[in-house]
């Protein structure tokens, strides 16, 4: 069968559909100062600066209402969507919280030793010396979804109203200028039908708006397309499998693996590795990251996880421990190019991954992230000194753009792109890049949506082990340790084209880490070209890799979702 791209069925979905003017009567929205969309790193440290900014400004905190900040969560309480690795570079929290003890931050320990390794199928070759990408001597070992919950407390503190278990829905522009969100509804059945606990969401409206909905932003990505705000190219993601697991010995450093078990050819595209971080004297990270553009259908990041924990070098480290904890997520790796041409519009500003500030070649997107929060917040207290009414937020995009964020992630422009060509050969021409920041090869390389990449039925799927439950797991059992409590019989919140050719289904089938995409047997059996997609919503950890693969994830019912806790 010909290779054919998700592209070619998109989902049935309109941008225009989440955009709108307030429909509340003025008497019934509810009004607040900052309206922070996000409890992730961004939206955090910019729900805590502008609290601190206000301190010494209480004629303007008043002005700003009796709600001075709220951020607005989805998931059940602050960092229960957020997975990462995460290696965290400490410069946004020195910044945010200058006088807190670093014993105090929410993070396992510093980083004082690195290793890189090659692998095979069955060897482990350490690099060195070490790629000078991947080094982290003096960052910080961090659960992201710990880190919100820290960041969580500390604003609430200080005075910001954290609504989680609220989903914003809609983005709420009169005469294009951002007004605010609408929340969602909650306690429909799964026709959209008003159950009996039924509630209808409300316009939240503000002065100013920030979007920080991370990795996949449901508003954000429609105000790109409302506001024309597109970068030069297109955002690309990669997807990350995580697992925590109790172990018996503890490790002593910050580990990286490139090679097997993916395939290095350039017909398959398979770019990536995996990393495996301490997490204290007990426990361990151990995650596999790989591109969303790869071509053949049958490959699964969750399953050649299970196949990298057979490895011997792997196996190794985890030997007598407990699986304690999974999570999956996609990472913005579309760079400096897929950075919106600009981000602010009048009313409103977007900060951290769905801005595409992640630097993929040093895995590092979590004080880029707080930085912008933060850059983010000092715009809305200079503007509103200046004009309590104002709307205009251009001084942030001026704050990024001469920032330590746009320095980094544009002397890594062109550094994910070459891989294209093959692990060795796109590896040597990285290798110049990093040499020269950037600056040879030079220009500008282009790239294409994940979802214009041609797929194919493969053989990856034959490779992977089946589940024995003590070192590898299927996906079902993954979504349980998840936490993932969404109801049986909420609303399907995944669009997709549900008859398609079976390259394209047989790719959601294998991507998806939480088993929300199935072919029918009888269809699978007969070797139909065409097949029918059932969605079982419910599954779904929020990952966001269906919007990268020719489908579009929005948002569930506030509260649904996984419920993380060490990711």
């Amino acid at each position: 069968m010909p290779a054919v791209a998700p592209s070619e069925f998109p989902p049935p979905f309109d941008s225009n559909d989440v955009i709108g003017p307030p429909t509340d009567a003025p008497e019934d929205r509810i009004e607040v100062g900052v309206a922070i969309v996000g409890g992730g790193p961004a939206g955090l440290a910019c729900a805590n600066k502008v609290l601190q900014l206000l301190e010494d400004e209480p004629e303007l905190t008043e002005k700003l209402g009796e709600v001075p900040v709220a951020v607005i969560e989805k998931g059940k309480v602050a960092g229960a969507h957020l997975l990462s690795g995460a290696n965290m570079k400490p410069s946004a929290m020195e910044e945010l919280f200058p006088d807190l003890p670093k014993e105090e931050w929410p993070v396992y320990q510093e980083v004082t030793k690195d290793a890189v390794y090659l692998l095979t199928s069955k060897a482990a070759l350490p690099l060195k010396p070490m790629p000078p990408n991947f080094k982290n001597h003096g960052n910080y070992v961090t659960s992201v979804s710990k880190l919100a919950r820290f960041l969580a407390e500390k604003a609430e503190e200080a005075g910001a109203y954290i609504l989680s278990e609220t989903a914003a829905t809609k983005l709420l522009v009169e005469d294009r200028i951002v007004k605010g969100v609408r929340s969602g509804d909650r306690g429909r059945g799964r026709e959209g039908q008003e159950l009996a606990n039924f509630e209808p969401g409300s316009d939240v409206v503000a002065k100013a708006t920030v979007l920080a909905e991370g990795t996949v932003g449901h508003l954000t990505y429609a105000a790109y397309d409302y506001f024309d705000m597109h970068g030069a190219d297109p955002m690309r993601w990669e997807l990350g499998v995580k697992e925590v697991w109790e172990v018996k010995e503890p490790l002593d450093r910050v580990i990286h693996t490139m090679g097997w078990p993916l395939r290095k050819s350039p017909r398959f595209n398979e770019f990536g590795g995996s990393f495996i971080y301490p997490m204290g004297e007990d426990k361990i990270c151990i995650g596999l990251v790989a591109g969303l553009d790869y071509t053949d259908a049958t490959f699964s990041v969750h399953d050649a996880l299970q196949l990298l924990k057979t490895h011997p070098f792997i196996k190794k480290l985890i030997d007598g421990g407990k699986r304690v904890a999974w999570g999956a997520k996609t990472i913005p790796s579309g760079g400096y190019f897929a950075m919106p041409k600009r981000l602010a519009v009048p009313g409103m500003m977007i900060a951290g991954d769905a801005a595409s500030m992640v630097n993929v070649p040093t895995l590092k997107g979590v004080h880029y992230a707080m930085h912008a929060g933060m850059y983010a917040a000092e715009a809305i207290v200079e503007s509103l000194k200046q004009d309590v009414d104002s709307v205009n937020f251009e001084a942030y995009d001026d704050k990024v753009r001469n920032s330590l964020i746009e320095k980094e992630i544009k002397q890594s422009r062109n550094m994910r792109q070459p891989f294209s060509k093959g692990f060795f050969v796109g590896g040597a021409i990285v290798s110049a890049m990093t040499v020269t920041k950037g600056a040879f090869p030079g220009g500008h390389w282009k790239q294409e949506h994940d979802s214009e990449v041609e797929m194919d039925i493969g053989r990856a799927g034959d490779t992977y082990p089946k589940a024995d439950n003590e070192l590898t797991f299927n996906k079902l059992d993954s979504v349980f340790l998840s936490g993932n409590a969404t109801r049986d019989d909420a609303p399907n919140h995944v669009r997709v084209q549900t008859h398609v050719p079976r390259e394209i289904a047989q790719t959601w089938v294998s991507m998806c880490p939480a088993q929300v995409y199935e072919i029918p047997e009888d269809q699978l059996e007969s070797g139909a070209a065409e097949v029918d997609v059932h969605v079982t919503a419910s599954n779904c950890v929020q990952c966001g890799a269906i919007t990268a693969k020719g489908g579009r994830l929005t948002l569930p019912e506030g509260g649904d979702g996984p419920l993380y806790q060490e990711t």
